[in-house]
């Protein structure tokens, strides 16, 4: 098969956001389809353009036989509102006469990424112009998003909004997302359900494992051995509610051994830097590389998946699969009826979402009851062996794929 792939974040490398469509269509490759893709430069997490992508603007490049157009967009310093808005707009743009230059490859499947939302027009315009298969995958829902967080007001134009994304959703021939109750709101949207799929984010079981060892991570950061390591690793946005941390961490600074690690990078970086200033046991790490990443996870008694409640429902973070795969348990904030309370309920604690209190309780339950952390930990690695592994996710998504063509 010929597969189009349309995602402003793409990243061929496994390590960052778009890291999904970079090993999708890696693996695609593998499995003997030609692939091409058509993405914007890398700048998330840090909100800029990475060195050596600000010029030329437009450029082809190879990675494993994957050819990857990139078309540039605007980036704000500081974004929010309308200027995020404007951001995706400036993608969508820039990309329509490269996607529209695809047609005269005429792929079998169009495989449009949201975020972003707006990509979708152009991506199921592409697919009619050459005759080829529809296919969106919902990674979260940003219009939702933007409403429920008041990125977005006003209800003329939330009705506005919501119409025309009924209307585009509708016109593609399969539409997934990552969460059995995301596929559900895809229905509830009008997506007919013969054509929602369920398509999780999945995890190398093979390159994160549960550490046999003390990680180096401890020796690096002057951790002791016995001390119990709350960590959150992941993308530093507005939608983690990422502030309850260290306002739990001062709640439990009589617990001596208690550290927390926050790793990672974006727009509340520097907000958290300026709250843990004075918390001594708060550590505060940048991206790590990717062959580290099962050291880093490692580091964890606990994991902390902390999320914003306007959002809890609404998206169902990559990072969690990685939580899964290296054996520990996790305090999620959320609640239980939520696509992340069904997984975490099983292999952690759940703490009501925005209640520093209600997070400060379940970090002590699991600090005093090591027991209790192993126990988890075990059933967390075999949540992701049994749900999450990259090989079997695949797999069933191209059978689902090759019905379509």
């Amino acid at each position: 098969m010929k597969i189009l792939i349309y995602s402003a974040n793409f990243a061929p490398e496994p390590t960052g956001i778009g890291k999904y469509s970079g090993e999708m269509a890696v693996w695609l490759a593998s499995q003997g389809h030609q692939v091409r893709v058509v993405a914007a430069p890398p700048y998330y997490p840090a909100w800029k353009i990475s060195a050596g992508y600000i010029w030329p603007p437009y450029r082809l490049e190879n990675f494993e036989g994957i050819n990857i157009w990139r078309a540039p967009l605007w980036v704000p310093s500081q974004p929010g509102g309308l200027l995020r808005v404007i951001h995706l707009l400036s993608f969508a743009l820039s990309s329509l006469p490269v996607m529209l230059l695809h047609c005269f490859w005429r792929p079998n499947v169009v495989f449009t990424v949201a975020p972003a939302f707006v990509c979708a027009p152009m991506g199921a315009l592409t697919a009619r112009l050459c005759g080829a298969r529809a296919w969106l995958h919902v990674q979260d829902f940003e219009v939702d998003v933007a409403f429920r967080m008041g990125i977005l007001k006003g209800r003329r134009l939330q009705k506005m909004v919501r119409g025309l994304e009924r209307s585009v959703l509708r016109r593609f021939d399969e539409v997934s997302s990552i969460s059995e109750k995301m596929v559900s709101l895809l229905a509830h949207k009008g997506v007919d359900p013969a054509r929602c799929y369920h398509f999780p984010n999945w995890v190398d079981v093979q390159h994160i494992q549960p550490l046999t060892e003390t990680s180096s991570y401890r020796q690096e950061l002057g951790i002791a051995e016995d001390a119990v390591v709350m960590l959150f690793s992941g993308s530093l946005g507005s939608k983690q509610d990422l502030m309850l941390i260290p306002q739990a961490a001062r709640k439990l600074a009589h617990l001596d051994k208690l550290v927390f690690v926050v790793c990672g990078d974006g727009v509340m970086k520097q907000e958290l830097e300026d709250g843990t200033r004075d918390l001594r046991q708060f550590r505060l790490l940048p991206l790590q590389p990717f062959n580290r990443l099962s050291e880093l996870l490692g580091l964890a008694d606990a994991h902390l998946l902390t999320q914003s409640v306007d959002a809890q429902d609404l998206v169902l973070p990559s990072k969690l699969s990685g939580m899964l795969a290296s054996g520990r348990p996790i305090i999620a904030t959320c609640n239980a009826e939520t696509e992340i309370g069904n997984v975490v309920s099983r292999c952690g604690l759940l703490a009501n979402p925005g209640d520093v209190d209600s997070l400060a309780n379940a970090i002590a339950q699991l600090y005093y009851a090591p027991d209790m952390r192993r126990t988890l930990g075990v059933q967390a690695r075999q949540c992701a062996l049994d749900s999450f592994t990259k090989s079997s996710v695949l797999q069933r998504m191209l059978k689902r794929m090759q019905t379509l063509h």
